[in-house]
């Protein structure tokens, strides 16, 4: 079961034990036996982080240009020392984050994530540190700078920790305006704010004023909140506008205002993070390269369509189009392309609003155009008008071949385990201290807050197969596969 699943349920083990032999052992015995499963599948844990350096000297060697930087602390006996590249066609933005290992050692693997100009999602940095700390976050970002993200003006999305703060703060870490900008994750702001202000709504406003994309509809819902509470106003006030609101971003979070591409990458990362280190390592490495095959194939076949813009972007495009035929435009001054566009009803009989389009400075009054660096149907409406082309108004991040480029460099297979170059660095071993309590059921060590609610309009879902339309108690796994076996 565990060959098959890495990041299978205790209790699903349990109830398999019970069915298949007739006793049910406790929860930290069932725990240990599955780390030694894994050790005979994936390799022994201690053994796995002297192993790991190795491996990545043998990826280094079949892919040129890999970076890969290892950082030890020196083993103390007694307290004394024992001396035994593919970002830069994305969006210029990253989001960062933090998630825990589940292995008989703990720690934390830290991911930077990338998104090209057809949303798929790029992860372009790891790194496994001891935990989420100025000094992990500092050696994290220092190198992610250096090798990944070295271009001026990049926006970094992450949440309010700390030690994210401090790193992007140092003055020689290069993550200072204008080299980089730094913006909150709105979720995790909204989530603070819940725990001060419990009134119904109040969240909603606040995510409703950051999402605002013009100055005029930031005060309307602003204005809502402080009637309400005139603390919470105060609350927001306290954190710089351009850090969680979108229309102080100038442009820069190209409509990203959570680190939710972050999450995903969590999410499909869970199976390997009960995993030995070396394993983890490889597992990530196998499936990244099996992402760059798929979706190069997938933006190679668009090309070959004869398409000069993502999918993604003709989609908006196309809802763009239908919406601005309720529109009329005014120039106002043909050489600098300056008009007015009054927008009406699909009827004509009501008017909801006129808007300055400027297509010299890609901006509308609507805020659309200079958020998302694409023609808003305002914008649009306009280029119908003066018979121009809307292709030139378009960031060139969602074009077809900056798509193609993220994902035109292959992976080379990993050289086998006998071929692999001598480690000349020291002996790598676990930190002791990281190891998980040998005694007790595990603790998790996620830290709950109010994102961790459920969503009421979200189904149900089994606790043991996470599967939904069952509960636990009528889970067929409950039994184990005999009992599934029946049921089929």
């Amino acid at each position: 079961m565990v060959r098959a699943d890495a990041a299978v349920n205790i209790k699903v083990l349990q109830n398999a034990m019970a069915a298949h032999f007739g006793f049910s052992p406790t929860y930290r015995r069932v725990w240990m036996a599955k780390q030694k499963a894994v050790a005979v599948i994936y390799g022994d844990w201690d053994e796995s982080y002297n192993e790991l350096p190795r491996w990545v000297l043998g990826v280094q060697l079949t892919m040129p240009g890999t970076v890969a930087v290892l950082r030890t602390c020196p083993v103390r006996v007694g307290g004394q020392v024992d001396d035994s590249q593919a970002f830069r066609h994305c969006k210029p933005l990253v989001s960062i984050d933090g998630t825990h290992l589940y292995g008989k050692y703990g720690g934390t693997l830290l991911v930077a994530i990338a998104q090209d100009g057809n949303s798929n999602i790029l992860p372009v940095a790891f790194a496994l540190v001891e935990g989420e700390n100025a000094e992990s976050w500092s050696f994290f970002l220092s190198h992610l700078r250096e090798h990944v993200t070295p271009q001026p003006g990049l926006l970094v999305i992450s949440d309010r920790h700390n030690g994210i703060k401090a790193a992007l703060e140092a003055p020689d870490g290069g993550w200072l305006p204008p080299a980089a900008y730094r913006a909150f994750c709105i979720r995790h702001v909204a989530a603070n704010f819940a725990l001060t202000f419990k009134e119904k709504d109040a969240r909603r406003l606040l995510v409703n004023a950051a999402y605002a994309k013009t100055e005029v509809e930031f005060d309307y819902w602003f204005d809502i909140l402080r009637s309400e509470n005139p603390a919470m106003c105060d609350w927001a006030n306290r954190i710089e506008y351009s850090l969680w609101t979108q229309h102080c971003d100038e442009g820069r979070r190209f409509g990203h205002m959570t680190t939710n591409i972050s999450e995903c990458v969590n999410s499909i990362l869970k199976g390997v993070r009960n995993l030995p280190v070396c394993s983890l390592v490889k597992a990530t490495y196998g499936r990244l390269a099996e992402l760059f095959v798929r979706k190069g194939r997938e933006a190679e076949a668009q090309m070959g369509t004869g398409q000069q813009f993502s999918q993604y972007l003709v989609k908006c495009i196309e809802a763009n189009l239908r919406t601005a035929r309720h529109f009329t435009v005014t120039v106002y001054d043909r050489d600098n392309s300056e008009y007015t566009v009054a927008e009406t009803t699909p009827t004509g009989s009501f008017s909801l609003g006129t808007y300055r389009v400027s297509l010299g400075s890609k901006t509308c009054d609507c805020g659309y155009f200079q958020a998302l660096h694409f023609p808003c149907p305002h914008a649009l409406a306009c280029c119908a008008y003066s018979r121009l082309t809307w292709q030139p108004y378009v960031h060139e991040v969602y074009r077809l071949s900056s798509v193609f480029g993220v994902y035109q460099m292959g992976f080379a297979p990993p050289i086998p385990e006998g071929f692999w170059p001598p480690y000349p660095g020291p002996t790598v071993i676990p930190d002791p201290s990281m190891r998980r309590a040998r005694e007790g059921r595990p603790r998790s060590t996620r830290i709950r807050t109010n994102m961790d609610e459920a969503d009421p309009n979200r189904p149900k879902r089994c606790g043991l197969c996470r599967q939904p339309g069952h509960t636990r108690r009528s889970c067929p796994q409950a039994a184990g596969p005999s009992r599934t076996a029946a049921n089929q």
